[in-house]
């Protein structure tokens, strides 16, 4: 059994925030794999079925992002999971849009849903941190992860969370290189995936022009007596 959490804030209101990335992702897989119904439970919204092999639960905490962990840690001890069973989705502003990474323990770089986390159930439990950019300035990052994404960032966000969600049972079951492998077949494809024309050939170049044969003396002859008329 897998806890799959996906870290944002409750409401319509926050629903389009960069901050609810890890909410989307969530709702992407459990569309996909036809997990749930959604329902009340551990303060969020919990599906359940199966990824792959793996049981999982998902689970959206309701608490606001900087109570998260109260929900973590009360589905964890019910579920009588571990840290180590547990796998977070979240924004993250150091990693340029679009692009995922896995991990495995560490700090909390300051993000209030990792801190909360963080202190109900320690460090040791995974992460997928979702890439939404930075917005330059540290004062900037309060209203930026709390607007909504831009409709330029809607194509990038689709193939993101689509990878995801193609990725999920490798995720759940533990292998981090095959879930990012799904993730950058969607949001890095091929440049060539067979569906261009190869290129064409370059055009041969045109053949030297044979050497003229030589003229005869009388050629000869009859040229220079014309030239001095």
């Amino acid at each position: 059994m897998k806890l799959i959490v996906g870290l944002g804030n409750p409401g319509t209101k926050y629903a389009a925030n960069r901050h609810n990335i890890g909410f989307m992702a969530l709702d992407r897989i459990a569309e996909d794999h036809d997990l749930g119904p959604w329902r009340a439970r551990f303060q969020g919204q919990t599906a359940e079925g199966r990824l792959g092999d793996t049981r999982v639960t998902l689970l959206k905490p309701q608490t606001f992002m900087n109570l998260s962990g109260q929900s973590v840690g009360e589905a964890m001890r019910y579920l009588k999971l571990t840290p180590a069973d547990v796998i977070v989705l979240h924004d993250e502003l150091d990693l340029a849009p679009g692009k995922c990474r896995v991990k495995q323990g560490g700090g909390h770089a300051g993000h209030n849903g990792l801190r909360s986390i963080h202190q109900h159930i320690g460090p040791d439990y995974g992460r997928v941190r979702l890439g939404i950019g930075h917005p330059g300035h540290k004062d900037k990052v309060a209203p930026y992860v709390l607007s909504d994404f831009a409709k330029a960032d809607q194509d990038w966000l689709d193939d993101l969370l689509r990878g995801i969600s193609d990725g999920a049972a490798a995720l759940a079951a533990g292998d981090g290189g095959r879930f990012q492998n799904a993730v950058a077949t969607r949001t890095a494809p091929a440049r060539n995936s067979g569906t261009e024309a190869p290129p064409k050939p370059a055009p041969k170049p045109a053949p030297a022009p044979e050497p003229a044969e030589p003229a005869s003396f009388s050629e000869r002859l009859r040229a220079l007596t014309d030239r001095f008329k």
